[in-house]
């Protein structure tokens, strides 16, 4: 299988800006990690993207804010990498979620790939979720066949059972099961799912009470009082009594703790993150012996620290495997439009609950 370049642009439900990553992969379980960046969005450009969450359409404005911003992301990435259109294989562009219902079948990620693929002169791959939703899919998570394919390189050996967990606006977590051998990536024991939600609760929560984009560290939870009451309050929602295949929109959850002092309101919504993640356990065929923790919620130490004293096991950022957790969803794209350029699946049934391997997006070829 041939080895070739991609770079993957991801924007995730914490909106923050986007992710650049490039990688040298044969589609399978060859991958070799490049250069990253991450390019925030200016406050303009989020602001009309926030304004849009929740909403199955977006404004004129909004569109043209991710389309512009990936674009002038790509730009500033290639040349700090000295590459031309001559060097990239394919794009792979995840576009901005805005709205997600899996109970309608609906998913919006918002961004013009054809646009881009014109100004770079780049093949792009984009529109990952929707064909899985018309075979009966969530649509989501679309990152579990790229972890198992970094945990399991010695041709889908695995030797445990092991959990990739990515903390950010929303939780999901990929459950990867041991002892198992296979040729494809696609055949491995894999069960994932939205856990829950993750910074985008703490995130707005913190901008609304602060003006801080979010709890750095986890200081402010740290000086807080949990109010268990609520956290076991908002347990008893339906989604965590609901086997996976599952998965969540942003704004699915609003946890009201407008009336808590902030400290007490940052470590409330933090511990409810932490238990979402524990009772993710009831749906794993065994506890997995360690956690592989992706996303910004990652730096969040209080979190971190909680969440192993709930787990007891090691909860672990993926860096001490060698991976970069700030470029692995972005890495993941780059990966999956290369097997969309192959006709391999994107995704499988343990993973979105799709009737069967599903190969998704949509390649746009330059003008």
């Amino acid at each position: 299988m041939t080895m070739r370049t991609a770079v993957g642009l991801m924007s995730g439900t914490s909106a923050d800006g986007v992710d650049v990553a490039l990688i040298r992969s044969d589609g399978v379980w060859k991958i070799e990690a490049g250069a990253a960046g991450t390019y925030p969005y200016s406050a303009g450009q989020r602001d009309d993207i926030c304004a849009c969450f929740g909403r199955p359409a977006a404004t004129d404005a909004a569109i043209a804010a991710v389309t512009e911003a990936h674009r002038s992301a790509l730009a500033k990435f290639l040349a700090q990498e000295a590459l031309d259109a001559n060097s990239v294989d394919w794009v792979g562009f995840h576009g901005q979620t805005i709205f997600h219902d899996p109970d309608q079948a609906t998913t919006v990620q918002i961004g013009d790939a054809q646009a881009l693929a014109d100004a770079t002169g780049l093949p792009f791959v984009s529109d990952f979720r929707s064909e899985d939703m018309r075979q009966g899919g969530q649509g989501a998570p679309l990152a579990p066949l790229f972890h198992a394919a970094l945990s399991c390189k010695n041709l889908g050996k695995c030797v445990r059972p092991r959990a990739v967990l990515n903390l950010g606006g929303v939780a999901n977590v990929t459950w990867i099961g041991g002892q198992e051998e296979s040729d494809a990536v696609e055949t491995l024991p894999l069960l994932a799912f939205d856990v829950g939600p993750a910074s985008a609760l703490i995130d707005d929560f913190m901008s609304r009470r602060t003006g801080q984009m979010m709890d750095w560290n986890g200081q402010t939870a740290a000086k807080g009082t949990i109010q268990h009451d609520r956290v076991a309050a908002w347990m008893k929602d339906p989604y965590f009594a609901q086997a996976p295949p599952k998965s969540l929109d942003r704004n699915t959850f609003l946890a009201d703790v407008e009336d808590l002092s902030i400290e007490d309101g940052a470590a409330t919504l933090t511990a409810f993150t932490v238990a979402t993640v524990k009772a993710a356990l009831d749906w794993m065929p065994i506890a997995p012996v360690e956690w592989q923790v992706s996303g910004g919620g990652r730096r969040n130490g209080t979190m971190m620290q909680w969440m192993a004293s709930a787990l007891h096991v090691p909860v672990l950022p993926v860096e001490a495997f060698g991976w970069n957790g700030d470029a692995l969803e972005a890495q993941a794209f780059a990966w999956l439009a290369l097997r969309v350029a192959d006709g391999r699946p994107t995704s499988i049934p343990g993973t979105t609950g799709v009737s069967s391997p599903t190969v998704g997006g949509k390649l746009h070829w330059p003008a």
